[in-house]
């Protein structure tokens, strides 16, 4: 049986920037272009905006949900699991979304660099945390 350990802080990055091209790049650009009329009506239309980072938000919460892993995640092999080592389930996974959209401002995103299991503080109110199999 593979333990699993903390990921290593770049993972987590590459993985959340592969997720802004695979999903959030997508929304924007459906909202952008698809469902308002360009750039300058979607700059201007608050909701608009407010939509597609909340949409973003369910979708990632649902790719953890059902596989622990977002596309990004997954093209890095970690997970987003409980502190149990399982799955958590959607309600949390959406808390966490919106702990981190809200702790984001005050630097919520940088405990990991000094915490030994690497979690920011997003994470600490979800009891969650990103791990990846030991070899």
């Amino acid at each position: 049986m593979s333990k699993a350990v903390a990921a290593n802080i770049f993972s987590r990055v590459k993985a959340f920037i592969m997720d802004m091209f695979f999903i959030a790049a997508p929304l924007l650009y459906l909202m952008t272009y698809i469902i308002l009329n360009g750039k300058d009506e979607f700059q201007s239309n608050q909701l608009a905006i407010f939509l597609v980072w909340l949409v973003f938000g369910l979708i990632q919460s649902l790719f953890f949900a059902f596989k622990a892993q977002s596309p990004g995640y997954k093209a890095q092999g970690i997970y987003l699991v409980g502190l149990n080592g399982k799955k958590a389930n959607l309600l949390i996974y959406i808390l966490r979304y919106f702990f981190f959209i809200t702790t984001f401002i005050i630097g919520g995103s940088f405990f990991c660099f000094f915490r030994k299991d690497k979690r920011n503080l997003h994470d600490l109110l979800a009891g969650t945390i990103v791990v990846k199999k030991s070899d």
